[in-house]
C-alpha cells in the first residue's frame, strides 16, 4: 500500500478529530459573507449600528474559535505525520541493512534527509488540502444560503482556475524532479572536487574539472529555468480562480440588483471571494505546487532507494545448531563484483571458529549472512536446517564492530535480550566489565551512549550477548576497541559459555584461541588450525609473520 494512504488509514481517530476541528476552523469562512451582508443591510443601512456591530462581533468570535481550532488541527496533523515519518525511516533503515547500502553513510544520510522532507511535505499537503476542502464547502454553503444567484458568477471561473492548476501538476512534478536530480549531481561534483583540490592542481587538471563542473552548473540552471516556466501556470490559475470571480461579481452587480439582491449581499459575496475562496485557492496552489510536488518526488526517491521488503515470514526455531552455507554468492549491488562466490562451508554445532583474512575479503559479509542480516544472491545459508533470515532472533546474537548501546539504565542495556537474571553479576565478571559497572555508578545508573568510549560500548554489548539465551554468537570484530588482555578474557568467557562461537578476528591472537580458523582470500577459503595453515597457506604465514604475540595475563 502507498505510504501516504497507509498513514491516513493508520490513525482513523486522528482523522475524525482533524475533521471536527476543521469544521470549527472553517466557521469564519461560512459566516463572513452573512455577517458582512447582515451588518450592512440590517444594521448600518437601517441606522441600527448595534445590530451591525453585533454581526461583526459574532464574526470576531468565530475567528477566535477558528484560531483555537487551528492549534488543534496542527496537533492532529502532527499525530498523523510523525507515524508516516517513522514508517519511511524504518523502511530506509531496513533497506540499507537488507541491500548492504548501509555501508554508504552518505547515501543513508541523503535518504534520511529525503524522509524529513517527505514528512514536512506530507504535513503541509494534509493541512493545505484539508483547509481548501472545508473552506470551499463553507463558501458554497454560504453563497447558497445568502444568494444562490452569486454562484453563477463565482464558481465557473474558480473551477476553471482549479482545473488549470491540477492539469499542470504532473508536468510540475517532472520538472521539480529533474531540478532536484541536477542539483544533487552538482553538489556531488562540487564535493568530489573540493576533496581533491590539491591533486587536481598537481596533475594539471584544472581546465578538465572546471569544464565538467561548468556542464553540471549549466544543467542545473537549465532545469531551474524549465521549472520556472511551468511554475508560471500557477499564476494564471490564481488569476482565473481567485480574482476573475471578483471582476464578474462587480460586472454582474446590476444583474444581481435586478434580481432583488441587495448591496450588502454583493459586498458579502465579495468578502466570500476575497477573504475565503481566493486565499484557499492560493494556499492549495502553493501547498500542492511546492509541498505536494516535493512529497511526490521525495517519496519516489525513497521508494527507489528502499524498495518494499518481501512479506515477513514467521521465525523458526531450529532443531540443531549446525551452520551450513551451500554455493553462496553475494554482491553489494547488481553490477558489483561478488564478495563471496559459490562458497561452501559447514560449521559444526558447538564449534569455535575464527575468521581471518585481509581487509575486503568478505569477513563481515560472511558474519551478516550467517546472522540473517543479509540474504545471499545465490545459494542458501542454513542454521540448524533453517534459512538464516527466518531464524528465531533468540537463537543468535551478532555484535558488530560498532556496538549498540541505548539511553536507559545499565541494567536495561544488559538485560535487553533476556528477562531479569540472577547471572547478571557473573556475566559481567566473565567478560571483564565489572570495573566498568562500578565506574558508571552501578546497574541502575543512566547510560548516555555519546559519553561512552567505543571500548566501553563493546564491553556492555559483550555482557549483554553473554546473558542472551542464544546458542549462536557472532563477534564481528566486536573486541577491536579493547586491549588484548580484556579481549582474551571476553573471548575465553564465550568459549566456556558453550554454543557455537564465530569470531571475525581483529587480532591474530583470536585465531590462536579458536578450535578452527577460516582464512578468507576473496573467493577462496581455507580451514584448519594455526599450525596447519602456517604450513599450507602462504597468505596465512604472511599474516602470522607480521604478527607479534602480545602478553596475556
Amino acid at each position: 500500500m502507498n505510504p501516504f494512504v497507509r498513514a491516513l488509514r493508520r490513525e482513523p481517530k486522528q482523522l475524525v478529530r482533524l475533521g471536527l476541528w476543521s469544521v470549527v476552523e472553517a466557521a469564519p469562512a461560512f459566516l463572513i459573507g452573512h455577517a458582512v451582508a447582515r451588518a450592512i443591510e440590517d444594521g448600518f443601512a437601517q441606522a441600527e449600528p448595534l445590530i451591525g456591530l453585533a454581526w461583526l462581533a459574532a464574526l470576531g468570535l468565530a475567528w477566535l474559535a477558528g484560531a483555537v481550532a487551528a492549534r488543534q488541527v496542527v496537533l492532529a496533523v502532527a499525530a498523523v505525520a510523525e507515524p508516516f515519518r517513522d514508517d519511511l525511516l524504518t523502511r530506509v533503515v531496513e533497506g540499507a541493512i537488507r541491500t548492504g547500502t548501509g555501508r554508504d553513510s552518505a547515501a543513508v544520510a541523503r535518504a534520511g534527509l529525503q524522509v524529513e522532507l517527505a514528512r514536512d511535505a506530507f504535513a503541509a499537503v494534509v493541512t493545505t488540502v484539508r483547509g481548501f476542502v472545508f473552506t470551499v464547502v463553507s463558501v458554497v454553503l454560504g453563497l447558497l444560503t445568502l444568494a444562490p444567484e452569486t454562484l453563477v458568477l463565482v464558481m465557473p471561473p474558480f473551477l476553471a482556475g482549479l482545473a488549470l492548476f491540477l492539469a499542470s501538476l504532473p508536468a510540475l512534478a517532472r520538472r521539480q524532479r529533474a531540478y532536484l536530480v541536477a542539483d544533487e549531481r552538482l553538489a556531488e561534483a562540487m564535493t568530489g572536487m573540493a576533496g581533491g583540490l590539491r591533486d587536481i592542481e598537481a596533475c594539471g587538471l584544472r581546465e578538465n574539472v572546471t569544464g565538467r563542473l561548468g556542464r553540471r552548473v549549466g544543467a542545473q540552471a537549465a532545469a531551474a529555468r524549465t521549472l520556472a516556466r511551468v511554475s508560471a501556470v500557477r499564476t494564471a490559475a490564481l488569476a482565473a480562480g481567485g480574482w476573475l470571480p471578483v471582476v464578474l461579481v462587480l460586472a454582474g452587480t446590476p444583474w444581481l440588483l435586478e434580481r432583488g439582491v441587495g448591496a450588502g449581499v454583493v459586498v458579502g459575496t465579495l468578502a466570500y471571494v476575497t477573504q475565503s475562496l481566493a486565499p484557499a485557492l492560493g494556499g492549495l496552489v502553493q501547498g500542492l505546487g511546492v509541498a505536494g510536488v516535493r512529497l511526490a518526488v521525495s517519496l519516489r526517491r525513497i521508494l527507489t532507494m528502499a524498495p518494499a521488503p518481501a512479506p515477513a515470514l514467521p521465525a523458526i526455531r531450529p532443531s540443531g545448531g549446525e551452520v551450513r552455507l551451500g554455493a553462496v554468492t553475494f554482491a553489494y549491488g547488481p553490477h558489483s563484483a561478488p564478495v563471496l562466490e559459490s562458497l561452501d562451508l559447514t560449521i559444526a554445532e558447538g564449534d569455535h571458529l575464527a575468521v581471518v583474512g585481509p581487509s575486503g575479503a568478505g569477513k563481515s559479509t560472511l558474519a551478516s549472512l550467517i546472522s540473517g542480516v543479509l540474504r545471499p544472491g545465490e545459494g542458501e545459508v542454513l542454521v540448524g536446517g533453517v534459512p538464516a533470515d527466518r531464524l528465531d532472533p533468540a537463537v543468535r546474537v551478532l555484535i558488530p564492530q560498532e556496538a549498540y548501546v541505548f539511553r536507559g539504565t545499565l541494567r536495561e542495556n544488559l538485560l535487553y535480550y533476556t528477562p531479569p537474571s540472577t547471572g547478571l553479576t557473573e556475566a559481567v565478571e566473565a567478560v571483564g566489565a565489572a570495573s566498568l559497572v562500578d565506574e558508571l555508578g552501578g546497574y541502575d545508573a543512566q547510560v548516555d551512549p555519546g559519553a561512552l568510549s567505543a571500548g566501553q560500548r563493546q564491553l556492555i554489548a559483550l555482557a549483554r550477548a553473554y546473558l542472551a539465551p542464544a546458542s549462536l554468537i557472532i563477534l564481528d570484530e566486536a573486541t577491536c576497541h579493547l586491549d588484548p588482555v580484556t579481549e582474551a578474557r571476553a573471548e575465553a568467557a564465550f568459549a566456556r559459555r558453550g554454543g557455537t562461537l564465530i569470531v571475525v578476528a581483529h587480532r591474530l591472537t583470536s585465531a590462536l584461541r579458536a578450535r578452527r580458523i577460516l582464512l578468507m582470500d576473496g573467493a577462496r577459503i581455507t580451514i584448519g588450525t594455526h599450525e596447519e595453515l602456517i604450513r599450507t597457506s602462504p597468505l596465512y604465514a604472511d599474516l602470522a609473520g607480521h604478527w607479534h604475540p602480545e602478553p596475556v595475563s
